[in-house]
């Protein structure tokens, strides 16, 4: 697997741009195809159903992007996890009206928070939630960020579950595929690069415990995805070993 040994960051370009420009617009579009794609969602569902065994009142989603991801989510959940309260960060604000009625029909209840993952972490030490979601957000950052990240968000639930990029060469040759499905050029350039930052093995594992906590489970998912699942030390013995 030449190359793809070590993780490699790069800025992305989506990252670069105003949450209203044209090809950010067409950037978001495509990645709701990729998740669907990856089956994202339902890898998501299926750790959240396996380790969340009480239904939630609080969760938060770090990254939180356009909100599509996790209504998809709650279009799985919600039938058994009535009345969860929301709060979607992310720096941009991108939750629309429409988005907020689809939760509303659904019986969950949104936030949206606008800020910095770091600056929001650092100011709300006494914030709590059943769970903290991440989709396709870790691999923005590198070994020390996350180490750091991981610190900050750790004590403010007894789980955090992770969908990510995998590291492998077939994922990589998937990403040239890309012009199939219409993408863009800020999608076919930072769909590769994901690929290039994600995790294989148990890195995100090793992070983790770095910033004190304790995983739980870390592995690859389907054919592109890595997850990763941990807990607090203090928690762990009430999520029970898996």
């Amino acid at each position: 697997m030449s190359g793809l040994e070590q993780r490699q960051l790069e800025p992305e370009i989506l990252d670069g741009l105003a949450g209203d420009d044209p090809r950010a617009l067409a950037a978001r579009r495509d990645l709701r195809r990729i998740n669907a794609l990856m089956f994202q969602a339902r890898i998501m569902a299926s750790l959240l159903r396996k380790f969340v065994p009480n239904p939630p009142r609080r969760i938060l989603e770090i990254g939180a992007g356009d909100g599509s991801f996790m209504l998809a989510i709650a279009r799985r959940m919600a039938g058994h996890w009535p009345g969860v309260e929301l709060v979607m960060l992310d720096r941009l604000d991108l939750i629309t009206a429409q988005l907020r009625g689809d939760f509303d029909r659904l019986g969950w209840a949104v936030e949206g928070v606008t800020a910095d993952v770091f600056d929001w972490a650092r100011k709300n030490e006494g914030t709590r939630f059943d769970a903290i979601t991440v989709n396709l957000f870790l691999h923005h950052f590198d070994d020390a960020e996350l180490v750091r990240l991981f610190s900050l968000v750790a004590p403010k639930a007894p789980l955090l579950l992770a969908t990510e990029p995998l590291r492998a060469k077939l994922a990589l040759a998937a990403t040239r595929l890309l012009p199939a499905i219409g993408a863009n050029d800020v999608t076919r350039n930072d769909a590769a690069q994901s690929v290039r930052a994600g995790f294989r093995g148990s890195e995100l594992s090793g992070l983790w415990l770095a910033a004190n906590g304790k995983p739980v489970e870390e592995r690859r998912a389907g054919l592109f995805s890595h997850i990763f699942v941990g807990t607090g030390v203090m928690t762990y013995d009430a999520i029970g070993d898996t």
